[in-house]
Order: C-alpha cells, then structure tokens, then sequence
C-alpha cells in the first residue's frame, strides 16, 4: 500500500474520530463512566485521549475495510507472478495450456 493510499484512510478516520469524540464526551462526563463496574478513575485528559484513539482506530479499521472491498474484480484476480516465476506445479499453468 502506497503511503497516499495511508493518507486516504487515516485523514477522514481522524476527522470522524475528532468529531466523534467531541459528540460522546459532551453527553458523558469521564468521571461518570464506569468499566466492568468499576468508576474509571484516570483524570479526563487520559480518558479523552484514550477515547479519541479508540475511535480513531475504529474509523480507521472501517476506512481501511471499504478501501479492500472497492477493488475491482480485476484487480481481486490479477496473476501476481509471470509464467516463468511460478512455482513448479501451479495450477494456473494448467489453465493457461488449455487456451
């Protein structure tokens, strides 16, 4: 994957996540929260900070999924190696003898 192809998927997962992070923590406060019954007890900095992470990752891993499901059937099955660089015994050389 090319470093643009990077660029694509962490800029609009970091401005979603931004956003996102902004819409939860007006509703919640972090000293309210409470983790497998126990109230969080890290400052609010931490648990902002932790949140908008976990939401950028979240993002990103969505991102990341719709950029592999929009590649084209083409792309999907396109022959990685030329005939000569093909392990011997690969079942696309049986294919091809057949044409």
């Amino acid at each position: 994957m090319k470093k643009l192809q990077f660029v694509w998927i962490l800029w609009p997962s970091f401005l979603v996540a931004a956003v996102s992070n902004a819409a939860v923590f007006t509703v919640f406060d972090p000293h309210d929260l409470v983790v497998f019954g126990e109230p969080v007890r890290a400052g609010r900095i931490a648990v902002y900070s932790i949140g908008f992470f976990g939401l950028w990752a979240v993002t990103a891993a969505s991102n990341l999924l719709t950029y592999f499901l929009q590649k084209s059937t083409a792309a999907v099955n396109q022959r990685p190696f030329d005939p000569a660089q093909r392990p011997a015994g690969c079942p696309q050389d049986a294919d091809e003898s057949r044409e």
